[in-house]
């Protein structure tokens, strides 16, 4: 009997030109390039019985051996990871991530979350709103930026938090460094997002009457770099990459970002021979009504080191000391 989660196959041609991991996406559109990597590296799509890299080649008569594995549930274990805390009590935690740091355990990410790390922190004390994947997680940051996070508790904490989310109560202030000069010291940046229309891991800036939804940004600049800008902005709303999509829309993709802007960055590393270590965004201060005290919350997150060492690196004088004042 055919195994029903399993497929072989002839290479009818040779591609010198082409990786196998690349290959499999064409004959697999609705599987990520990434995940078909994984499935290579871990052995279970082999090239005449044996296991190759995923810049194979693949050469005509080759026969490739898919096996699809069983998918397992997902369940997110508590591991003792170290947890920058900016406040704490009973209902609530605010986290200052780290850059690096996924928020959540999804697909290919099920270890060595922010979740991962709650979850042991907390003791399991935590919402259970966000299901068994993301219990506490009221919102989320990107992997690569880092700041400011609230977590809930308690159901009802989150609950009070969401409530301020949406209601755009909170105050969300961020830095960040773009690519090029922004010429207007200060500025509105008003834009509707939506998922990208043909890249899917992507947004874009979109009107309103083909489905984007409304976004608001601020911001100020602080300083002018060399081919650069750090300013800080504040987010009015909270889309999915509201401030890349912003600032690429603007024609200043941040520094770092190579999903938004990476000609602009080509050419900043070009002129400068910088190349920053991540998207150089950080969720600075963060303010929000207790959901029980009914007291102001404000939230400042250290700027990170490599923040503060691209600044440096950027600087028009060197000799300028980075200060971020209230």
């Amino acid at each position: 009997m055919d195994d029903p989660r399993g497929e072989t196959f002839l290479i009818a041609q040779s591609l010198p030109a082409e990786r196998l991991d690349a290959f499999l996406r064409t004959r697999y559109p609705s599987v990520s390039r990434a995940t078909i990597q994984r499935l290579i590296e871990q052995g279970h799509i082999t090239i005449n019985g044996r296991a190759v890299k995923p810049a194979h080649h693949p050469r005509a008569g080759e026969e490739v051996s898919v096996c699809w594995p069983e998918p397992k549930p997902m369940v997110a274990t508590p591991q003792p990871i170290p947890l920058p805390i900016l406040y704490e009590d009973a209902d609530l935690l605010v986290i200052d991530k780290p850059a690096g740091l996924i928020t959540h355990p999804g697909t290919g990410y099920e270890e060595h979350t922010l979740v991962n790390a709650l979850l042991y922190h907390c003791a399991g004390n935590l919402s259970g709103i966000g299901g068994v994947l993301r219990p506490g997680i009221v919102h989320r940051l990107d992997k690569p930026t880092s700041g400011c996070l609230v977590v809930a508790k308690s159901d009802a904490a989150h609950m009070a938090l969401q409530r301020q989310f949406s209601e755009r109560s909170l105050e969300k202030i961020y830095l960040a460094i773009t690519c090029g000069q922004v010429p207007l010291v200060t500025g509105e940046i008003r834009a509707a997002i939506a998922r990208h229309p043909t890249q899917r891991k992507r947004m874009a800036a979109v009107d309103e009457e083909k489905g984007g939804r409304q976004a608001h940004t601020s911001y100020r600049v602080r300083e002018r770099l060399r081919e650069a800008t750090l300013l800080e902005a504040k987010l009015h709303t909270g889309r999915t990459h509201q401030i890349r999509v912003h600032f690429q829309h603007l024609g200043h993709p941040l520094l770092g970002d190579e999903t938004y802007g990476a000609r602009q960055n080509q050419r900043l590393a070009e002129l400068t021979g910088y190349h920053p270590p991540r998207l150089m965004l950080h969720s600075w201060k963060l303010a929000f009504t207790h959901p029980r005290t009914r007291r102001l919350v404000p939230c400042e997150a250290p700027v990170p080191e490599d923040f503060k060492q691209a600044v440096q690196a950027l600087r028009l004088d060197e000799k300028k000391q980075l200060k971020i004042e209230y």
